[in-house]
């Protein structure tokens, strides 16, 4: 049996994360199906799609070739307060020791792509149990969807970690190699157009594609990916409840949710099997206000201060170990 995935190359993107940008360049594509074979246990969840329609395939192609080179130099026209959200993800860094090393998180760059692209389509081709020849598939998939959300900043954001070993901690960390990525939405205007079941509220923050390379699994690298994007979520976004997707066959993912405050709100009926998808459970946490947003970080007239994150906390340090001993990263 075969299971046919169809892929309208994101533009009119609501995913996740918030991004929304009015106006805003939209790279037209065309729509195209693919039929791929049906693996047992195969569940291809990870969340891109697109809302264009097939009336858009009059494009140009130099269009879309163009946005593949440089994907920021069609966001959209953004406002002063856009700008200011922008300049402060660009300046967001996570950072933290672990046991084994030390790591730092931040926003991707356009010439990353490519590396998060080789790192999602080698984790959605283990996830669905397709072997090695479909990898330059799913990553030409991956490659047009990255690129269309990097026009939505700053309504939404991939975020990567950098992992390296030793002893020293400093700027120098981000030397380190890349070991995992996730996506964040912020706000309705990043939201995807066709996101997964259970569907979650439009304009609420939104966490998703959030994987770990396989040589760094079992560092903890998920659980701290997690903690930036709700960090990030509770500076950028006016809403306290942020919603993720998790099977129902990944008890240990399931498991790290519940620990860091996740609820399930909504689970797939059992229906959803006839559409060849695992099920899913749809967590929501509602965040703690903070004192510090990105308003009060980047003042007109002030020089920006770069926020920075060492989770040192006891309370963090406590539950964090207890995940690491229990859960692997999430590898969805």
């Amino acid at each position: 049996m075969a299971a046919t995935l169809s892929l309208f190359p994101i533009a009119d993107h609501h995913q996740h994360f918030s991004s929304h940008f009015e106006p805003y360049f939209k790279p037209k594509f065309q729509s195209f199906s693919i039929t791929i074979p049906k693996f047992p246990n195969s569940n291809f969840t990870p969340c891109f799609s697109n809302s264009q329609t097939s009336d858009n395939s009059s494009t140009s192609p130099s269009i879309s070739q163009e946005t593949q080179k440089n994907p920021s130099k069609f966001l959209s026209f953004l406002t002063n307060n856009e700008l200011k959200k922008l300049d402060f993800l660009q300046n967001y860094t996570y950072s933290c020791k672990l046991s084994s090393g030390y790591l730092c998180i931040r926003a991707m760059n356009d010439f990353e792509i490519d590396s998060i692209v080789e790192l999602l389509a080698e984790s959605f081709a283990e996830s669905m149990l397709l072997p090695n020849m479909y990898l330059k598939l799913l990553g030409f998939l991956v490659k047009q969807y990255l690129i269309e959300r990097r026009s939505l900043i700053p309504h939404t954001v991939t975020l990567i970690g950098f992992f390296r070993l030793g002893e020293n901690f400093g700027d120098e960390i981000e030397i380190g190699e890349l070991s995992g990525t996730v996506e964040i939405s912020f706000d309705g205007k990043g939201a995807n157009s066709s996101p997964p079941t259970p569907i979650p509220p439009k304009n609420c923050p939104y966490i998703c594609n959030m994987t770990v390379k396989k040589e760094f699994r079992r560092r903890g690298i998920g659980w701290h990916l997690l903690k930036a994007s709700e960090e990030l979520v509770s500076s950028m976004s006016s809403t306290r409840d942020v919603y993720l997707h998790c099977r129902l066959i990944d008890t240990a993912p399931f498991t790290m949710y519940k620990k860091a405050g996740y609820e399930v709100v909504k689970t797939d009926s059992f229906l959803i099997l006839l559409t060849l998808q695992r099920r899913k459970h749809l967590m929501r946490k509602s965040l703690p206000n903070v004192s510090q947003s990105w308003e009060t970080v980047i003042t007109e007239g002030e020089e920006e201060e770069r926020p920075s994150v060492v989770a040192t906390s006891e309370t963090e340090t406590l539950l964090f170990n207890e995940v690491v001993r229990n859960s692997p990263d999430i590898d969805k």
